[in-house]
């Protein structure tokens, strides 16, 4: 887990015996910078002031100097000092209030936060809100029902004017903070970075299996790299690695969005970031940058709520693909034969985005998927179309699915055709993790998306590779790692 070390300013402010932790003083660390010579560790800055200029605020500025992991931060210090600084904050920490009053939480004049827990029954949400927006170990929300939003102040509160119940109540969300998840089997020598893997185990069609995950945790691990899980409720938690590896359905509304901006405001490496999701969850602009730079793609076309759909199938041929622009792993996709199916359909779709793609119907046996990494090839898959279907993976009722086999193959043993298209569509989008699905066709091979969310498994994806192919991806982000280090150093 990670090295915990409690700055204060003097021994009554939090004792040794009130932590595992190691706890020093901040003019110690201010001023021994060879103590933690080889280390990272996590630093819980608990001094009495975070002025400008003040012990505290040197103690945070220099955390990020010496590479280390601290909390509060400068800029969420330089934030917190006036509220013209955090006035983006505002609505959705007041829309989080709205909501716990609707539900019953008492009305108070102040809410007391430590490590995103609130101390006062009710209001869960708005804690986690506030610490998301503000990394701070303790902070105080003040209300005042005559502003727009409800929320008159937030501030820091420095832990040394604790008292009693409240002093308690910091202590054990401290240690609560702090406490370690399960996490990979530790290697001899201490690991060299921690890697957060995002995972919803809600999730039925995850990016990755739990047996995959513990490949990487395991591959990782004799890297020097300690691999933890993390899941959409840890988002105050994220600060304390190194680098965020996402293995859940992305998605730029849903929580992985949220964890892939919080991870590159920290500087952290991140599979994958924010651009690559908004660019690839959206086959509008898939198409757009495709056609742009010259590559294959079916003949497609963008519908709209006025779209003539009679001269549809005249361009396109009869049938032909529907599907939204956010869809995945097949879904909010229809096969239209006749007019009134394509209507119908188009229909529907309307209902929940203002655009819809019309795509050329091309049956093939087997759609190619390309992995590329860092704009390199790195595996090779051939996914059969499930036995009956049009699609690799068939929607029953009930959620029940059925999928058809696949095939994979070394890079060197793929058509070089499909590996330069599909890696010539990748590098358009970044340099992280992509997977590009392809069809060869009697015409030449044809782009169908990219996904920046591609699945891995060890004995699919993997199945040629083996451990390599985790061993890449670790590679990627130690390299990015190192290269952010030498920056500051």
């Amino acid at each position: 887990m990670t090295d915990w070390v409690i700055l204060v300013e003097t021994a009554s402010d939090i004792s040794q015996a009130e932590t595992p932790h190691k706890v020093l003083r901040v003019s110690d660390y201010i001023s021994k910078p060879a103590l933690f010579a080889g280390r990272r560790p996590y630093i819980l800055n608990l001094s009495r002031s975070y002025a400008y200029q003040s012990e505290g605020y040197y103690a945070s500025l220099l955390a990020e100097a010496r590479g280390h992991r601290v909390s509060p931060n400068v800029q969420t210090m330089v934030e917190l000092s006036a509220k013209g600084l955090y006035t983006h904050a505002l609505p959705d920490l007041g829309e989080r209030l709205r909501e716990a009053r609707a539900k019953g939480a008492p009305e108070i004049e102040s809410l007391f936060v430590a490590f995103s827990k609130s101390e006062v029954p009710g209001y869960e949400k708005l804690a986690r809100e506030v610490s998301d927006w503000f990394r701070t170990p303790a902070l105080e929300v003040e209300f005042d029902d005559t502003t727009p939003c409800g929320i008159a102040r937030v501030r820091i509160v420095s832990p040394h004017k604790l008292k009693d119940a409240r002093r308690a109540f910091f202590l054990e969300a401290m240690a609560t903070y702090t406490s370690g998840r399960v996490s990979a089997p530790k290697t001899k020598a201490p690991a060299k970075w921690s890697l957060a893997v995002l995972v919803d185990p809600k999730e039925q069609h995850a990016p990755s299996k739990p047996a995959s995950i513990k490949r990487l945790a395991d591959v990782a691990a004799k890297m020097g790299v300690e691999v933890e899980l993390i899941e959409p409720s840890d988002l105050t938690s994220l600060a304390e690695f190194d680098a965020l590896f996402i293995r859940a359905t992305t998605s730029i509304d849903n929580f992985t969005y949220r964890f892939a901006r919080r991870a590159e405001q920290e500087g952290m490496p991140v599979i994958d970031d924010t651009h690559s999701m908004i660019r690839c969850t959206n086959k509008v602009y898939l198409k757009e940058i495709l056609e742009k730079a010259g590559l294959p793609i079916p003949r497609t076309e963008i519908l709209d709520e006025k779209s003539d759909l009679t001269a549809v199938f005249s361009r396109l041929g009869s049938p032909v693909i529907l599907k939204t622009p956010d869809g995945s792993f097949g879904n909010h996709m229809v096969k239209a034969t006749t007019l009134e199916e394509l209507k119908t359909a188009v229909k529907g779709m309307f209902d929940d985005t203002a655009l819809v793609i019309s795509q050329e119907f091309i049956p093939t046996k087997f759609d190619w998927r390309i992995g590329v990494l860092n704009g390199e090839p790195m595996y090779a898959c051939q996914y059969r179309m499930a036995r009956g279907h049009w699609q690799i993976i068939k929607h029953g009722p009930g959620g029940k699915t059925s999928e058809g086999g696949f095939t994979t193959l070394p890079i060197e043993d793929t058509p070089p055709e499909v590996i330069d298209v599909a890696v010539r569509a990748a590098r358009l989008i970044g340099d992280g993790l992509y997977g590009v699905d392809l069809k060869e066709t009697d015409n030449g091979v044809v782009i169908i998306e990219i996904n920046d969310n591609p699945s891995i498994d060890h004995d699919v994806e993997g199945a040629v590779m083996k451990d390599e192919i985790w061993r890449r991806i670790i590679s990627w982000f130690s390299t990015r790692l190192e290269q952010r280090m030498g920056r500051v150093n």
